[in-house]
This record gives C-alpha cells, sequence and structure tokens, in this order.
C-alpha cells in the first residue's frame, strides 16, 4: 500500500483539488492529512471528504515537522509526500510503485509540469520538466546536494525502507528540506527509478517562500552548504566531485549575498577561501562591504556586473559572467 502524506497549512483554495488527486489513483493507497495549525478554512476543506482522509491537526510546527507526523501514522509500505496546492497526475502511484517493485529500487522519480492560477481559477499551463537524469547517474549525492537534480515531492515516491535508514525531515531548512530530504535519500545509498511521463502537476505561485523570502532562501542554502560540506568530510572525505559541488553551491550563497546585501556573504567567502576558490569579484565584494557597507557594496557589484557583461556583448543581469 502507498501512503500519501499530505502538509497542510492556511491552504483551503487548494487542498481540495490535491486530495481530489490523490484519491482518483488507481491502486492501494491512504491519504494522510496534517493540517499544521491552519487559521483559514482548511480543516473545514479536509472534512468534506469524511473517512476517506485520516486527518489530524497540530500547532503550527512547520512543513517537515508535518510530515514527520504523517509519516508516523502511515501504515503503506511506500511513502508519496504532496504538497497541499500540487497534484498527482492520474494513474502516477501505481507506475510508480510497479517500477520500484520491478527494479528493487529506493525512490521512484517522475517528469513534471509546472501551473499557475490566477485570481479567478483561470489555470495556465507551464513547461514540462525532466530531472537531469545523467546527473543522478553519474553521482547522485553531488546531484541532490547542487540540485542538478530537483524535483518537488508530489514527483518522487519513496520506499518506506529507505526513509528508515534517512534523517527525518529537516526542521532547520523551511525553503529547502525537500532538496535536502532528496540528498538524504542519496546518502543512505537509494537507488532512483526513472518513470518516463508527466507524473506530477507543481503549481508556482508568487507567493511561495523562496519567492517571497530570498534572506531565508540564502540561509537555507548556506546552512544545507555547511552541514553537507561536514558530513562529506566525516564520510570518506571531500572528493575533486564533492569539492567542486561544495564550491556551486557557496559560490551561489556568496554571490547572491554579495549582490543583495546579505548576512551570509562572509560564511561563503571563508569557505571558499578555505577550498582556494576565491573569485576577484568576491575578493573585490569583500572589501566594499568593509568600507562602504553591504547595501552600498550590492549595488557596486551590481554595476560592475552589469558593465562587464555590456563589455562582452551580453545583456547585464545584475550578476553578468563575473565569477571566473
Amino acid at each position: 500500500m502507498i501512503s500519501v502524506v499530505i502538509p497542510c497549512y492556511n491552504a483551503s483554495r487548494t487542498i481540495a483539488a490535491t486530495i481530489e488527486s490523490a484519491l482518483q489513483q488507481d491502486t492501494p493507497h491512504e491519504i494522510i492529512v496534517v493540517d499544521d495549525g491552519s487559521s483559514d478554512d482548511s480543516v473545514n476543506e479536509i472534512a468534506r471528504f469524511g473517512s476517506r482522509v485520516r486527518c489530524i491537526s497540530t500547532i503550527n510546527r512547520g512543513v517537515s515537522a508535518a510530515r514527520i507526523t504523517g509519516t508516523e501514522m502511515a501504515e503503506g509500505g511506500f511513502i508519496q509526500y504532496l504538497d497541499s496546492d500540487d497534484l498527482l497526475v492520474k494513474g502516477t502511484l501505481a507506475r510508480r510503485v510497479d517500477a520500484l517493485k520491478r527494479t528493487g529500487g529506493d525512490v521512484a522519480h517522475t517528469d513534471w509540469q509546472k501551473f499557475s492560477s490566477d485570481p479567478d481559477g483561470l489555470i495556465h499551463e507551464g513547461d514540462v520538466v525532466r530531472p537531469d537524469l545523467r546527473a543522478i547517474a553519474a553521482d547522485c549525492e553531488v546531484a541532490t546536494a547542487t540540485s542538478r537534480f530537483w524535483a518537488p515531492p508530489a514527483a518522487l515516491l519513496y520506499r518506506r525502507l529507505i526513509i528508515g535508514r534517512m534523517p527525518a525531515w529537516h526542521p532547520r531548512l523551511p525553503v529547502i528540506q525537500d532538496a535536502r530530504f532528496m540528498f538524504e535519500a542519496a546518502m543512505a545509498g537509494a537507488s532512483f527509478v526513472h518513470v518516463p511521463g508527466v507524473g506530477a502537476r507543481y503549481r508556482v505561485s508568487p507567493h511561495s517562500l523562496s519567492r517571497q523570502n530570498l534572506p531565508q532562501f540564502i540561509a537555507d542554502c548556506a546552512l544545507n552548504a555547511k552541514e553537507i560540506d561536514l558530513r562529506w568530510r566525516t564520510n570518506g572525505g571531500l572528493s575533486k566531485r564533492r569539492e567542486d559541488a561544495l564550491t556551486e553551491m557557496w559560490l551561489h550563497v556568496a554571490t547572491t549575498s554579495l549582490f543583495h546585501g546579505l548576512e551570509h556573504f562572509d560564511d561563503a567567502r571563508e569557505a571558499l577561501h578555505r577550498m582556494s576558490n576565491l573569485t576577484r569579484m568576491l575578493k573585490i565584494g569583500h572589501v566594499s562591504r568593509l568600507t562602504l557597507g553591504p547595501a552600498a557594496a550590492a549595488g557596486l557589484a551590481r554595476g560592475l556586473a552589469n558593465a562587464k557583461a555590456k563589455l562582452g556583448g551580453v545583456a547585464g543581469n545584475g550578476q553578468g559572467n563575473v565569477l571566473k
């Protein structure tokens, strides 16, 4: 049996469609909704489904805690995490579990399609995304750490046994906890199996935490890089491939922090310095932040980046090609 675990927080406008997409699956499954202290009408929307859905309400503790609670309640041998605004495509759970049984794999992943809705409820279809199969085949730890391989929870089915060998959902990564969970699966030795075809529809919302709160997103990225750095150093050391991955992760933190005046620039610069991967722009950025302050240094860095991009014949985008 498959256990579909749906964390819900103030999702009264979308939770019914999400539950309906789970109910229409044609393989034995249970649906568990964990309402994480919603203050809107979510609980009443969930109640409309009666005994077809198991629901528990808790105080607001965050999405990771809600998923942990749902996992503890689950009775299935396979766990499907499903965010409260995303949708499962009809028949996808049967195809995923068949793939895992056939191959002995631990995580089934499908292609997925972006979509959005306007205030009137009109749906706008977006791009179809196929996860980077070459990246996951080359090194699944590196691919999931850098998010070269990423899919929303709706596109991933986990075997219960692999979840039992992994750390729980990370409570201090409110934005990127799903990417970290995939990395933990890779660290636990999970085998990833691709199931062709669109299996999930991923809602792109302007109100998502990653879009609304850049400082929190970068704080998550910094903590994630720091913890993965430590994990790798204590589990086999830093290979060239792992060091390149950490460089990519810390460069993202450093450059975004520099261009937006965020606080994690120094942590990233120091990490890159330890790996002898400081760029000229980051060296200039460090001095300008010390002398001008983060906000003025951000403006200077964006100006230099745009100037360099124009000299190279490329339209400036606030970061340009200044990392080299």
